[in-house]
């Protein structure tokens, strides 16, 4: 009996407690201050008051204007990371990670890095006509995967 008693009391006592944290936490936000209201004339030539900006903090570079890109382009600047227009060998190794399941040559469902080097590498060095180890735009070009026709709907 005395041990029901005892947990009804801390009971109460918790939730007197729970109670006065929840009020007090209410309390704190009821005291932010609501937003200005924004009047405007009734003549309606007359600007709102805004704060003006400081001209000398506007100077600047002025950013550059956005190009359409080719699908090429697009292609050739994900494997270009440092964006000096040349695509080095270890640029093109690593990002090639999504091919590396269907590079399997021995067929046990197991692809050592070995395996999907060499592929990446010759055909990195089949791209690489001038042999400079890197692949300019229009090497780069040569390597993109055949685009498959959709088939005419069958209805």
């Amino acid at each position: 009996m005395d041990r029901m008693i005892l947990g009804a009391v801390l009971a109460l006592m918790l939730a007197g407690v729970g109670m006065f944290w929840w009020q007090g936490r209410a309390q704190v936000e009821q005291a932010a201050p609501p937003p200005e209201p924004f009047v405007i004339a009734d003549d309606n030539t007359a600007e709102p008051d805004l704060p003006e900006a400081d001209p000398g903090l506007l100077r600047g570079p002025t950013p550059p204007e956005a190009t359409q890109l080719s699908r090429e382009q697009r292609r050739f600047f994900r494997y270009d990371r440092n964006r000096d227009l040349a695509i080095t060998r270890a640029e093109m190794l690593s990002t090639r990670t999504s091919a590396f399941k269907k590079l399997d040559q021995d067929g046990n469902n197991l692809l050592t890095f070995e395996e999907w080097a060499v592929t990446t590498a010759t055909k990195f060095d089949a791209a690489d006509g001038d042999g400079d180890r890197k692949l300019t735009q229009a090497e780069f070009a040569t390597t993109a995967p055949k685009r498959r026709t959709k088939p005419a709907c069958r209805c």
